[in-house]
């Protein structure tokens, strides 16, 4: 099925949210807040912030951060403290902000997929933390998503390439430290409702195909060290001697030196 002209966002982000409320959802989402429960641990910082489709879904809930904020890209009744809404590609933050930024598939679910990382770059200060989660289009459930009729959940993702997103993490001045694919999982509901089984026991696993059905970058932003500045032109102090002449104390001209009873 041919993806329609225009894309109503907002709608597809609405039936991404309620999709994490089906047991394949929250298999999922628990999987992934697991990973990154494990894989930041370490980092400490001051502020942390979580770009995605909502604010329902928080993930690093452990970190050692002074502020966390989450971003959701609609408005909803009652929003907490600590939440503002904007888009993944337009966040009201100064550059060099954050210390760790979390990107949820928001660029799954983005009309600007490259901006939204560009944005995260811009926030993020020199040394951060990024951690981005897309589906994978090189499993089953990239393959679920070429065949399905629908675009609700997670169908309704671009399903971006993982070496695409490592690409551009790349040109944006980063080092990608970690990239893996996780949850082995058939595409279905009944893989989220009871323990693994037949081909998702199989699948579940390898290791070695990155066959999982979301992908994980974590990388680093470098800092640059800058040239220092060359010191500017001194003028030379020049001292007159006995029996020579100089000629030209400044920047591009040469000393020279006269003895007596010679000619130039």
């Amino acid at each position: 099925m041919k993806e329609p002209g225009v894309i109503n966002y907002p709608v597809r982000h609405e039936s991404f949210e309620r999709w994490f409320g089906t047991p394949l959802g929250r298999a999922l989402l628990a999987d992934q807040r697991a990973m990154l429960d494990h894989e930041l641990a370490r980092l400490t910082g001051a502020r942390q912030i979580q770009v995605g489709v909502s604010h329902r879904l928080p993930l690093a809930t452990g970190t050692d951060f002074v502020q966390r904020i989450m971003t959701t890209p609609r408005w909803h009744p009652h929003i907490p403290d600590g939440v503002t809404v904007c888009a993944a590609h337009e966040l009201p933050f100064p550059g060099d902000s954050m210390d760790l930024v979390i990107l949820h598939h928001s660029a799954d679910f983005s009309q600007y997929p490259h901006e939204v990382i560009r944005e995260a770059a811009r926030v993020l200060r020199g040394e951060g933390t990024i951690a981005l989660m897309g589906f994978n289009p090189m499993s089953l459930w990239g393959l679920r998503r070429l065949v399905s009729r629908h675009r609700e959940g997670p169908w309704g993702g671009r399903f971006l390439l993982r070496g695409r997103m490592e690409d551009w993490l790349h040109l944006l001045g980063f080092n990608v430290e970690a990239s893996v694919t996780r949850f082995f999982r058939l595409p279905m509901q009944r893989s989220g409702r009871r323990p693994l089984d037949g081909l998702d026991a199989r699948l579940a696993g390898n290791r070695i195909l990155p066959v999982g059905a979301y992908y994980c970058i974590l990388a680093k932003k470098r800092v640059y060290a800058g040239l220092p500045r060359r010191p500017p032109w001194r003028q030379a102090k020049v001292i007159s001697l006995s029996g020579t002449r100089t000629v030209g104390a400044s920047r591009g001209c040469a000393q020279r030196q006269f003895l007596p009873g010679k000619s130039d």
